[in-house]
């Protein structure tokens, strides 16, 4: 069994054999997570002689290579900032593909206060949390704060305007034993944690109900619109509102990293990867509401509706565009320049646009030859009749 140690942390894993090829995805939207019903990245494997597995498939392998990637052949499909993380202060990754879900955060209150607007809250107390688990990344502060700072700048207000109160909390969740029993795929993980209406591990929705705070800022909507449901919350401002589409990017867009050992060593397992994620992408691009009725079982949106409405106008197959790129590089900036990563480095060079040109072109290619061998249909007897009286 092979372990890796950060910060007086053993975290274990399998000892590496290429023969196997692990995923792990996070609750998003991304053709990972509609193949876990399609199983078309598992076909593309089958056909190389690898075994596609979740990583928590296998009990010598516990939640920490979803976010520190401490074992090689693993693929991480998810939100950025964990993917950042690791290729800034961990070890070496490489970006091959993307998918972007603008959603953007709000900022809640009391619906009995007299705060409309952010300006209302000068002087006023907002709840930022603080995860005491020292090996992830912080994911959920760091969209926090970058959200806060946005509507504070916005609004023509500093920090200094407010009074950030920080709420620690154990964010050990991966430790409980029930959580380190295998799981065949990720639909397991949210069914046992009722990820739509879990809040419990964060901290900050009780402290406002408890007037400990004045406000807290949610990334996601459907945290607002649960919230929202018990009539003691309202948002008072909603990123989601304007045209800049720089204000909707916290933690996406979503990135699919593996490590550079896998790219060096087996770039035809990385290959098989795209080509199966691809597949899937074109699939759900043609058929929303199937890929909805999917991904509502993996989300945070409210129903299958509340999903279709929020993935309809979004590339399902994993790209590399420029837009994306540069919504990773100004997220990027944004945690080295509050502390939340040590080292700095270009998004650009950590793209690895190779292996998805290959493994589209690959895909037309067998495309093309199960055309081109494709028998013709029979003729008809009017076609062979014509045909004879022609000849």
């Amino acid at each position: 069994m092979g372990t890796m140690t950060i910060k007086s942390k053993t975290m274990r894993s399998v000892d590496v054999d290429w023969n196997e090829f692990y995923y792990t995805n996070c609750p998003l939207v991304s053709p990972s997570n509609i193949d876990q019903e399609l199983g078309w990245v598992r076909e593309e494997f089958k056909k190389i002689g690898v075994a596609y597995k979740f990583l928590r498939s296998t009990r010598e392998n516990d939640w920490y290579p979803h976010y520190v990637h401490n074992l090689d052949n693993l693929m991480r499909y998810g939100g950025c900032f964990p993917a950042i993380h690791v290729q800034a202060d961990i070890r070496r990754t490489r970006l091959i593909g993307t998918t972007h879900v603008y959603e953007g955060g709000c900022m809640l209150v009391r619906s009995r206060d007299p705060i409309f607007r952010m300006k209302d809250l000068k002087g006023k107390k907002i709840g930022l949390t603080r995860s005491l688990n020292v090996i992830k990344n912080d994911w959920w502060r760091v969209q926090e704060e970058q959200g806060i700072e946005l509507m504070l700048m916005m609004n023509d207000m500093t920090r200094d305007d407010v009074e950030i109160v920080d709420f620690p909390y154990p964010d050990d969740w991966y430790d409980k034993p029930e959580m380190l029993t295998p799981m065949e795929n990720p639909s397991e993980l949210w069914l046992k944690r009722d990820h739509k209406h879990d809040l419990a591990f964060r901290p900050l929705e009780t402290a406002l109900l408890n007037g400990k705070v004045d406000a807290i800022y949610t990334q996601t909507g459907p945290f607002q619109h649960i919230q929202e449901q018990t009539g003691k919350i309202k948002a008072i401002e909603n990123l989601a509102n304007y045209p800049d589409w720089t204000l909707q990017g916290a933690n996406v867009p979503a990135t699919c990293t593996v490590s550079d050992v896998a790219c060096r060593e087996h770039p035809e397992l990385v290959i098989a990867l795209l080509k199966g994620l691809i597949k899937v992408g074109r699939w759900a691009n043609e058929h929303k509401h199937a890929a909805a009725a999917i991904l509502d079982k993996q989300t945070y949106y409210l129903d299958v509706e509340d999903t279709y409405r929020n993935i309809l106008n979004v590339d399902l197959v994993p790209n590399l565009s420029p837009y994306n790129l540069e919504a990773l590089q100004i997220n990027k900036d944004f945690m080295l320049s509050h502390g939340y990563i040590e080292n700095d480095f270009d998004v650009y060079e950590w793209a690895a646009p190779e292996f998805m040109e290959k493994a589209a072109a690959e895909l037309l290619e067998e495309e093309w030859k199960k055309r081109s061998m494709a028998k013709l249909p029979e003729p008809t007897s009017l076609e062979a009749a014509m045909s004879t009286r022609l000849g």
